[in-house]
């Protein structure tokens, strides 16, 4: 069996009129990210790593922020389209392991619900799914509330 390893890392700036999305979920906050699409981090650099490890260059050339179809969109699609273009060329998702670095909201809460909904769009079991939060200790822009960011390392496996 052949495996590949990728990373993703994404970032957004926290502005006020935008909803929060995260691991494909809306999250109740008072400020949302900036982006082309609906700008879920955490969706994005998971796309990156999956992109990368199936060496498919990254989510912006796939999905460029010019691209009229992809203005709003919603970051779950943009999985799914992931996912498929992986599977085009013979790999499947075999786990993931993400890390989300906000000051507020706190994510924690909702880590179970994140979970559920990328192992679905990926086709494998929560168990495989690995999300963690952390903050920066009030240092840089993610510690001055400014902007969120997520790092995401995937394992894909080339189906037989």
């Amino acid at each position: 069996m052949k495996i590949r390893v990728g990373f993703g890392f994404d970032v957004h700036r926290l502005v006020e009129g935008r909803d929060l999305w995260m691991g494909g979920i809306k999250i109740d906050h008072s400020l949302g990210l900036l982006g082309h699409s609906d700008a879920d981090v955490l969706i994005h650099a998971i796309c990156d790593a999956l992109l990368g490890a199936a060496n498919m260059r990254d989510i912006g050339y796939h999905f460029p922020d010019t691209a009229a179809e992809t203005d709003g969109i919603d970051s779950k699609v943009l999985l799914a389209k992931t996912v498929g273009l992986i599977a085009a060329k013979g790999y499947a998702v075999g786990n993931v392991d993400a890390t989300i670095c906000a000051e507020r909201p706190k994510m924690n809460p909702h880590i179970p619900a994140m979970k559920r909904v990328l192992a679905s769009l990926m086709g494998i079991g929560e168990d495989d799914v690995s999300i963690k939060a952390t903050t920066t200790e009030r240092l840089g822009y993610t510690g001055r509330e400014e902007g969120i960011s997520a790092y995401a390392v995937v394992l894909i496996e080339k189906k037989a």
